[in-house]
């Protein structure tokens, strides 16, 4: 099967005690479940109304805080700002709005009719949405289509190690709504696709990238 990122070649791998099956593409490190395991957004649904996430909950607003100490200081002439995959709340918008960056927010399944079509921003957040997309390369460029010139993106998603035998024990694929898994390298990647500037990233979850034109 090719690769949904750069449409190379890619490894089969299954993990027996799970019984789903995984493609590794060695090119740019990315690695997708068997389209088989893919849920519909109801589906998905149910597991996410199981997260007890409290906007006054401090480790929950501590968790946020700790992307923006992040981003905010490789990212510069932000006004505006998208939370794309925002879930339930929209707590990180309001963070956001905190350091004088006005923040719309969006979610397919909590907050569908948020978007703005025609509106573009100087800074596009998303925290642990892109391990459940379907089709990620297609979603990261209609994000970048939502950015002014010179706008970042900035991504959260866990980072696997790129070694067979650690991520069959790693815990994030368990979750069955989590089904592409990245490394910096993937989205280096997707930067040269799709002229971008690689700023830099965490080395385990977080990325930030801009929009070149």
């Amino acid at each position: 099967m090719k690769c949904h990122i750069c449409n190379q070649s890619t490894v089969l791998f299954k993990h027996e005690k799970r019984d789903v099956t995984y493609y590794h593409c060695t090119s740019c490190e990315y690695i997708f479940k068997s389209p088989t395991c893919y849920q519909d957004l109801e589906t998905q649904k149910e597991r996410y109304n199981l997260h007890e996430n409290n906007e006054e909950d401090e480790g929950y607003r501590a968790y946020f805080q700790r992307f923006l100490d992040f981003v905010l200081p490789h990212v510069e002439n932000v006004k505006t700002a998208l939370d794309f995959g925002c879930g339930r709340t929209s707590l990180l918008a309001k963070l956001l709005e905190a350091e004088g960056i006005a923040c719309d927010y969006y979610d397919p399944i909590y907050h569908p009719h948020t978007l703005d079509e025609k509106k573009r921003y100087d800074l596009i957040v998303s925290t642990e949405v892109f391990e459940h997309l379907h089709q990620p390369r297609e979603v990261f460029e209609q994000l970048l289509d939502k950015l002014n010139c010179g706008g970042f993106l900035a991504i959260q998603t866990e980072f696997h190690s790129n070694e067979q035998a650690s991520f069959e024990k790693w815990w994030y694929p368990a979750d069955t709504t989590h089904i592409v898994f990245f490394r910096a390298k993937t989205f280096s990647v997707l930067c040269k696709y799709f002229n971008c500037q690689y700023i830099t990233d965490n080395g385990k979850n977080m990325v930030v990238l801009q929009k070149l034109t």
